[in-house]
């Protein structure tokens, strides 16, 4: 029969598929683009929190890219301190946080002169002070620790201070020794002046000579009767002022000691 020939058994050839080298920049830019993504996202994250949380990314990037070993990093809250730093004054800790340790510190000492006392049965004769200046070891009245009109020392006052110069001997602290006097005249001494500042030489001499404490870190000062604890006449209120303070003193900075009476008042 014939005729044209049919289709069919007839082998189509495929068509080959297009190719386009030229759209291969789509898989760099689309890389790119999840990069600033991520970067805006950071961006604005580190926007709207605190210094601490800023650092804690910081550092958490910084780990992740290999500049640096953070090290672990610590979102509890308070203040995170290297180990390495922890002796160095002041860093990493708050004005708050080194009053507290201030006070822990002082207290340390007190606990320490007030044990050696109790050992010795004179627990109750001196009084302590913790405030913005330091630790107050404060003797008062002078018939206890000198003799009568006079700068010398007593038996007992030589006893007591020697439990101070023990707790005192190995602080880092400069000491400043006070001497105060009532306001009435003194018989051997032209001034109350005079009296009150040959005491505290004496308690001076006394713990740098029995407690080998270095004597650049003491002070003898004499204030007289300029600054009474009361106000009268009476044999309580004389004695009260007759004094002599030995002062222990903070080093920290002004700010930090500031906060350090709000703090004993707490307890």
């Amino acid at each position: 029969m014939s005729g044209a020939p049919t289709g069919r058994g007839r082998r189509v050839r495929p068509q080959p598929e297009e190719q386009h080298p030229d759209e291969r920049w789509t898989v760099s830019y689309m890389d790119m683009v999840t990069v600033l993504m991520v970067l805006f996202i950071v961006l604005f994250a580190m926007s709207t929190v605190d210094q601490q949380k800023y650092e804690e990314l910081r550092n958490s990037l910084a780990t992740g890219f290999g500049v640096e070993e953070a090290g672990k990093i610590d979102t509890a809250e308070g203040v995170v301190v290297p180990v390495e730093k922890i002796d160095e004054e002041g860093e990493g800790f708050t004005d708050l946080e080194l009053a507290m340790l201030e006070v822990d510190r002082l207290r340390a000492l007190q606990e320490a002169i007030d044990d050696d006392l109790a050992g010795k049965g004179l627990a109750d004769t001196v009084r302590f002070k913790v405030d913005e200046r330091g630790l107050t070891v404060r003797l008062v009245s002078s018939e206890t620790f000198f003799e009568a009109e006079s700068a010398g020392l007593t038996q007992q006052a030589r006893d007591i201070l020697d439990s101070v110069g023990a707790a005192l001997a190995p602080a880092p602290y400069a000491v400043s020794v006070e001497g105060h006097a009532d306001h009435r005249a003194t018989k051997d001494f032209q001034t109350n002046w005079e009296l009150s500042s040959a005491r505290a030489t004496q308690v001076v001499r006394q713990l740098v000579d029995r407690s080998a404490i270095a004597p650049g870190r003491m002070a003898a000062v004499g204030f007289g009767s300029a600054r009474p604890l009361a106000e009268g006449d009476s044999t309580d209120v004389l004695a009260t002022n007759r004094r002599v303070d030995v002062v222990v003193l903070s080093d920290e900075p002004e700010a930090v000691r500031a906060l350090i009476p709000g703090l004993v008042a707490q307890g």
